[in-house]
């Protein structure tokens, strides 16, 4: 086979990848209402508001993962991460007002602390109601570390 030919060839089943690669459908994020939890139960709130992102065993890859600019972060390596400490106030500082840096991770990620207020939007002040869901994720989240 000629340069000229083999380089055709080439060319041709590049340009067949790039256009089967452009149909592939983008998955997306479907926003949907937070759902009600028990303030009390950190494994509870992580699969109900957690695991899609960050999947059922905390390492990233949930279902909604794959539709995402940033890999969300393995939450079983946060202990590894921070010098074998777990890094309470940082995690639930990120819980409680969504992270600030992007280097840090994906601005992606909901503010939870919004959102778990407005489970409370009947109370005259949700605040203590929302530090303890906090406290008990940020809780479990130590639990799961490796």
């Amino acid at each position: 086979m000629s340069k000229h030919m083999f380089v055709a060839v080439l060319a041709g089943i590049m340009s067949s990848a790039v256009v089967t690669l452009a149909q592939q459908p983008v998955p997306a994020i479907k926003n949907v209402p937070i759902q009600p939890t028990s303030a009390t139960d950190g494994k509870q709130m992580y699969t109900t508001y957690c695991a899609v992102c960050h999947g059922a065993d905390g390492k990233g890859a949930g279902p909604a993962a794959k539709a995402m600019k940033v890999t969300p972060a393995n939450l079983t390596q946060l202990n590894k991460k921070n010098g074998g400490a777990f890094p309470s106030n940082h995690v639930a500082t990120v819980l409680q007002f969504g992270i600030e840096n992007p280097a840090h991770g994906s601005a992606q990620m909901p503010i939870w602390g919004d959102l778990l207020r407005s489970l409370s939007a009947n109370s005259q002040d949700p605040a203590p109601l929302v530090h303890q869901r906090i406290n008990n994720l940020t809780d479990y989240l130590k639990q799961i570390q490796q």
